[in-house]
Formats: structure tokens, sequence, C-alpha cells
């Protein structure tokens, strides 16, 4: 377990390298913060003062190996933009996006697992197919048309819910939605938005998995011995279909963090999504370097998660690791 897990390290320690060394080359082409920082009054001496104290005048490579000797420190640098340190920048976001993240992450699963099973289970009955057809227009559809459709029906025509932003918040530490009503309201469409692909991924997989596995023998063989019907799905079926849905499930949270972009957006949620937009247009390198190894340490993070529930969940990995010599 311990060699596993230091093998998972090494690893994510060189994916970490290969994304900070990917994201710095892609960044040499955005454009010049410079432009960003200073008017079209501003002389050309004033801007290579500026290109020199940012160190923007020293080739890639050391502008590359001082940013990770900095990173390695815990110093990730100054927004060019907003003047203040990148770690209290995303820190002010970091909360919203995660609770984004978190309640579209449970309601695809609630949702999704039960529904994957029933129309597993009643593959031919009229109100599966309507919920595969609907699942299918769903995510056949653009993130931002579903988030705008929401908007335009829940808050234009019906003025059910807020258009944008995170409304009223409680301080637990740190601003929540998750403890108010007009939170909770502020969060319901951008969560929506956000959960329907993923939820129609993991309603899916769960029902290609039951169908097939109940057409293994043991489960043949359960209902041979008389079981019911609830505990051969339940107690049989449903249980072996997990491997694959832990998987899933894992890679989309991080999957959620990287792509809530779009829905952040479209709501103008304050999370670390929108964020990295402005960067973009700003041209804040050392925000969009910053978010990006955050995105990628979280999926590195996921993917030890899920090896390790591999690990406890399927015996035979165990048996692998204790005869690995034979």
């Amino acid at each position: 377990m311990i060699a596993f897990i230091i093998r998972r390290l090494l690893q994510s320690l060189l994916v970490m390298g290969t994304v900070a060394f990917i994201a710095f080359s892609l960044f040499n082409f955005v454009g010049d913060p410079v432009n960003n920082m200073v008017g079209q009054e501003a002389t050309e001496a004033e801007r290579e003062y500026i290109r020199q104290l940012l160190g923007l005048d020293q080739p890639f490579y050391i502008q590359f190996m001082r940013f990770v000797g900095n990173v390695l420190q815990g110093d990730f640098g100054q927004s060019y933009r907003l003047g203040q340190p990148v770690l209290n920048v995303l820190g002010d976001r970091v909360p919203a996006t995660l609770e984004l993240v978190f309640v579209a992450a449970v309601m695809a699963l609630v949702i999704g697992v039960p529904m994957g099973v029933y129309t597993g289970l009643k593959r031919y009955a009229i109100s599966s197919k309507l919920m595969l057809t609907i699942s299918l227009i769903g995510v056949s559809l653009p993130t931002f048309v579903i988030g705008i459709m929401l908007i335009l029906v829940f808050s234009v025509w019906l003025n059910w819910l807020p258009s944008f932003g995170r409304g009223q918040t409680v301080n637990v530490g740190w601003d929540s939605n998750l403890f108010s009503l007009e939170g909770w309201k502020s969060m319901i469409m951008p969560a929506i938005t956000l959960c329907l692909f993923q939820l129609t991924l993991v309603m899916r997989l769960v029902r290609a998995e039951m169908l097939e596995v109940l057409r293994t023998d043991y489960v043949k063989f359960a209902r041979a011995r008389g079981l019911s019907n609830r505990a051969v799905h339940f107690g049989h079926a449903l249980k072996n279909t997990l491997m694959p849905v832990i998987t899933i499930t894992g890679l989309q949270v991080g999957g959620l963090i990287a792509f809530a972009i779009i829905t952040e957006t479209v709501f103008q949620w304050p999370g670390m999504g929108l964020l990295f937009l402005q960067a973009i247009q700003f041209v804040d390198i050392p925000v969009m370097a910053t978010y990006l190894l955050l995105v990628a340490l979280v999926f590195v993070i996921i993917n030890l998660i899920v090896d390790m529930t591999y690990y406890f969940v399927d015996p035979r990995l165990r048996t692998e690791g204790k005869g690995g010599g034979h």
C-alpha cells in the first residue's frame, strides 16, 4: 500500500511539473500584460521599466524556473490586475466554486444513480424511455444555453430565482451559501446547469452496468436460490456497478471544477472560473498559472483517492499486491 501511494505521488509530481511548463509556454502567446497595466500615454521607457520590474524582460526558461522556485516556497506571486497576492485572490474565490461543485456533484449522484437503476431495471417502460430522451436532449445542449434558458424561465418569466451572483452568504469561517435560504436560491440554477451533463453520464453508466451485471451467472444463480428481486437488484447487481461509478464520479468532480468557467460566467458566480476568465482578458499570468496548477492538483488528489478506493473496494488488487512477485 505504501509503495502504491509513493508511486502515485511521484507520478503526480511529474504531472504537476508538466502542467506548469505547458501553461507557462502558452502564456507567452496570450499577450503583453503591460499593455493592460498602463495607459496609452505611457512612454516606451515606462513600459520597459514595468517589464523589468515584473521580470518579463527575461527569457522564458528563467521566468519559469523563478516561478517554480517561488511556488516551492509557497509564493505564487502578485496579481498584475489586482496588485494582491495570488493566494489571497484565489482564497476569496475558492469557497464559492467548491460549494457550487459540491452541490452539483451531490445532485448528479443522488438523482443520476436512482435514475440509472430504474431505467436499467425497467428498460422497456415508457417512463424509462422518456427519461433517456430527456437526458439526451439535456446533454446535447451547450452549458451556456441551458443556463440562459433557466434564467429566462425562472428569473425573467416566473421571477422565482435570482439571475446572477451568490445572494446572501453566512460567514462560517468562509462566506457560505449553504446556511441561508437566499443563498440556496442563488445556487439552484448554477448547480443544475453544472451538474446536468454529469447527471446524464452517471445515469447512463449505471444503466449500462446494471444491464450488464443482470446477465451475469452469479445473478442468475442468486435468482435460482430464490432470493427476492430486491435482494438481487440491490444486494448483488447494484453493488457490482460501483467500480466504474467511483471512477467517473472522481474524475467528474475534477471536471466540474475545471469546467465551471462557463457556468460561473453565465450566472456571474464569483468563483475561480470567473476569476480565471478575467485573468485571461487582462493577461494576469500569475493568476492563470496558479489556477491551472490548482486544477491539476485537484485532479491528482482525486485520482489518488479513486485509486485508493479501488484498492479497498476490489479485493483482487490487494491480492495482486501481496503476490506481486508470483
